[in-house]
């Protein structure tokens, strides 16, 4: 599914406009992006839950040379469902 089907479905089942229903769609993924980029987490009961995790510094190999190189340390989002979603997918 793409952005504007994710939209077009949110506006039908909600009950909103096109325009409304993307304006939360954004507002969403902004307060979520918001929350990680402060390290915090958020969690949705049922859902699932975003959080951030650090990787560390590591050595890894260039698939086209296979010359080492150095990949930096980061910091990534992650995503754990919530029951409701898992038993929904199952």
């Amino acid at each position: 599914m793409t952005k504007s089907e994710l939209i077009d479905v949110m506006a039908e089942k909600a009950g909103l406009s096109k325009k409304d229903a993307g304006a939360a769609l954004n507002a969403f993924t902004d307060a979520v992006t918001e929350t990680l980029s402060k390290g915090d987490k958020l969690a949705l009961i049922g859902f699932g839950t975003f959080s951030t995790s650090s990787r560390a510094a590591r050595e890894g190999r260039n698939p086209s040379t296979g010359a080492a190189m150095k990949i930096a340390a980061s910091t990534v989002a992650k995503f754990k469902a919530g029951s409701k979603l898992k038993e929904a997918v199952n």
